[in-house]
């Protein structure tokens, strides 16, 4: 009876495995029969959804024929260029006046001060957290950090946190990494984990005071600023109140998308938009920033989307992330404890 049910979650394994696998095929298909049936969509008058299918294809590996079997590699830089994003400069930490409780006021139900918001629309399915106090927000990583990552809600269970996003790209070399490396820095408590001396790293990170910085920083401009946690990724989507995206898409597509963000209050706010599925395609760069100016965000950045994207709340991954095989194995992420 035992291998009887062994057999069948194997089976059942296999068949949800071969289900996704015709599910992607069969959008595949769709794409390239919109490609051949509608050159209208490159050479006509459908600027936004030509630049879009650009945008979207060229920032994966493997679908960049789509656009490059058509349209010759000086319009792509066109189009690439012209949605460009100026992201060049660093937030005011002073600009951001915290709002947070003294220890003796601390939350007894740790769901205090936390809000949750599904943000979906007909075109994807999205989620946003806004968590109140700021000092909650910190940095979590693998427990084999250099040899292999770990799941976001394992990194949540690590830390005994509540919350838990995907934060800084990895080390992913032909799709084979183990999510174990990070790219860029790698700061936690206060110590520097990751960081190459000299070099002019982007950083997402909170200094002492629950302050969200954003800006290129060496490591020795981190230990200044007294940054407590901090990973590297990009682009900046909003910088002292003002959009980064100001015209375009932001030249990145549509795909999933996790991002993280603070109000002037100091409010963080943290939001993932599950894409490539068919009940959710997933979003722009510019409608994810157009989303955070919504909710009032006065500085926010772009983390590592795709297939990465997952949130965690209450012990439970509340999205769906775009892998076949689940959640992904990461180095780190931003978790609230």
């Amino acid at each position: 009876m035992k291998k009887r049910t062994e057999r069948n979650k194997k089976g059942s394994t296999k068949l949800k495995t071969v289900f996704i696998n015709i599910g992607f095929f069969f959008l595949a298909q769709i794409i390239v029969a919109i490609t051949f049936s509608f050159p209208m969509v490159y050479y006509g008058p459908f600027v936004n959804i030509r630049e879009t299918l650009v945008t979207s294809a060229m920032t994966t590996l493997s679908h960049q024929y789509l656009v490059t079997t058509f349209i010759s590699d000086k319009e792509i830089n066109r189009i690439r260029e012209k949605n460009k994003i100026d992201d060049n400069k660093n937030s005011d930490e002073k600009a951001i006046e915290v709002i947070s409780q003294k220890e003796e006021e601390k939350y007894k139900d740790p769901r205090e001060g936390i809000t949750y918001i599904d943000i979906s629309t007909d075109k994807f399915k999205g989620y946003l957290l806004i968590i109140d106090d700021p000092k909650r927000v910190r940095v979590g990583t693998t427990d084999k950090l250099g040899k292999s990552g770990m799941k976001v809600d394992e990194i949540v269970k690590r830390y005994g946190a509540i919350v838990g996003i995907n934060s800084g790209g990895f080390e992913d070399e032909n799709g084979q990494g183990t999510g174990g490396v990070p790219l860029g820095v790698l700061v936690e408590d206060g110590q520097i984990l990751y960081g190459k001396p000299g070099v002019v790293h982007s950083i997402i990170g909170f200094n002492k005071e629950g302050v969200l910085i954003l800006g290129k920083f060496t490591l020795d401009q981190i230990k200044e600023k007294n940054i407590q946690h901090a990973i590297s990724f990009n682009p900046f989507l909003i910088v002292n109140g003002e959009p980064t995206i100001k015209q375009g898409d932001g030249g990145w597509g549509i795909a999933p998308r996790t991002a993280i963000g603070q109000r002037k209050d100091g409010a963080v706010v943290m939001l993932v938009i599950d894409g490539r599925q068919i009940s959710s395609i997933g979003a722009t760069l510019k409608e994810v920033q157009d989303i955070l100016l919504k909710y009032e965000v006065y500085n926010a950045a772009n983390l590592d989307g795709g297939s990465s994207t997952t949130m965690v709340y209450e012990g439970k991954i509340i999205n769906k992330p775009s892998s076949q095989y689940g959640p992904r194995y990461i180095p780190s992420a931003f978790i609230v404890k």
